[in-house]
């Protein structure tokens, strides 16, 4: 523990880093009943579990470090699409950051967040599979991570709603409620995991440029 004690904040934070993504696995192959200390040290490679007491104070914190860091990785996927997609915008801007021009419109961010979620999702198979666990796990709990992100006020929701209402103030966009559609967007994006898990074969492209015609003949005035 005193070895552990001395690491700098580099080496810190690539033991949390090492711990998280052994969670990720473990997690995503065993699921999060079956997943402890124990199992998550040996995938990690760690010499003992005290490794993980030290960094996190028990499973519930360790899982939030899980839930945060995901979210986090897919606002950093998304600002990096910029070069793939002009349009494509991070849900939170990362501090540090400046800020990016707004998009040509707001359907083309719309679609392009479509895309890049889709994209992420097939990208990172074992993330999305964490944390469908997680959340199904924790569902009547206190800060579900399933039911934040469906709060109006969450991020991703304020960020959905947020594109929609300056489409309407542009006159792009048909008059509507934009919880309503911003819910309509994001609800086949969270269901998109599950389906992969008996559809692994499934046409990603396909799916995103379906749910993205849907949603702009939804908007459109």
């Amino acid at each position: 523990m005193a070895a552990v004690a001395g690491e700098g904040s580099a080496a810190s934070a690539a033991r949390r880093a090492q711990i998280i993504d052994a969670t990720i696995d473990t997690v995503a192959e065993l699921g999060f009943a079956q997943t402890t200390f124990a199992r998550i040290a040996v995938r990690g490679g760690l010499s003992s579990t005290r490794l993980i007491s030290y960094h996190f104070q028990g499973k519930a914190d360790l899982m939030k470090a899980v839930v945060d860091d995901i979210y986090r990785s897919i606002n950093e996927f998304l600002l990096d699409r910029v070069d793939v997609d002009p349009a494509s915008r991070p849900i939170v801007r990362p501090a540090g950051r400046p800020d990016l021009p707004p998009p040509e419109s707001a359907s083309a961010e719309l679609r392009a967040y479509i895309t890049g979620v889709v994209a992420y999702i097939g990208a990172h198979r074992s993330r999305m599979r964490a944390i469908r666990s997680i959340s199904a796990a924790v569902y009547d709990e206190p800060g579900n991570p399933a039911v934040g992100q469906a709060d109006p006020h969450s991020p991703v929701m304020s960020h959905l709603q947020d594109i929609l209402r300056r489409g309407q103030t542009a006159g792009a966009f048909r008059a509507f409620d934009p919880l309503v559609l911003a819910a309509m967007v994001q609800q086949p994006l969270e269901g998109l995991p599950l389906l992969l898990q008996s559809r692994p074969d499934l046409d990603l492209e396909r799916y995103a440029a379906e749910l993205a015609t849907a949603v702009d003949l939804a908007t459109r005035r």
